[in-house]
């Protein structure tokens, strides 16, 4: 697994890629259906399509990569019907560029937000929401100068 990134303020380049994102899970992603087919879809296939669609990275899929998202089925649908190291090959090419494994997402600078981090920024929002406490006339000496 790639080592984690260095924090944005340790880093001596300041300059951001533009892929560069942090990816949260639970974003409404519309589950494209597969083609429909003579022969029916392997069920490794369809689980294959079912996590994909429910990734924290469906959400950076722009609908023109459905298309190649469809190819990239046939493939694995064929690797499952009858395995072959150039099938293999072939998909591990093609899933590259949608981020598909920790490598790629690296590449991309995706980082996948973790469950700590999504907590601390719920609970920067809410503490944004509250207003300040106002301090009472008789808690500061100095208060009673300025009223």
């Amino acid at each position: 697994m790639p080592r984690q990134k260095k924090h944005p303020s340790m880093r001596r380049r300041t300059n951001l890629a533009s892929t560069a994102a942090v990816l949260t899970d639970g974003r409404a992603v519309i589950r494209p259906d597969l083609p429909k087919r003579e022969e029916p879809w392997h069920p490794q296939t369809l689980d294959w399509w079912n996590d994909l669609w429910s990734a924290p990275m469906a959400a950076e899929y722009h609908e023109s990569d459905r298309h190649a998202l469809y190819l990239l089925a046939v493939l694995m649908d064929q690797f499952w019907q009858e395995p072959s190291q150039k099938l293999a090959a072939e998909i591990r090419l093609q899933r590259q560029a949608f981020g598909l494994t920790p490598y790629d997402r690296r590449r991309l600078e995706w980082t996948i937000e973790t469950a700590e981090q999504a907590k601390e920024r719920g609970e920067a929002r809410q503490a944004s929401k509250r207003p300040s406490p106002q301090p009472k006339a008789g808690d500061d000496p100095r208060l009673a100068l300025v009223q």
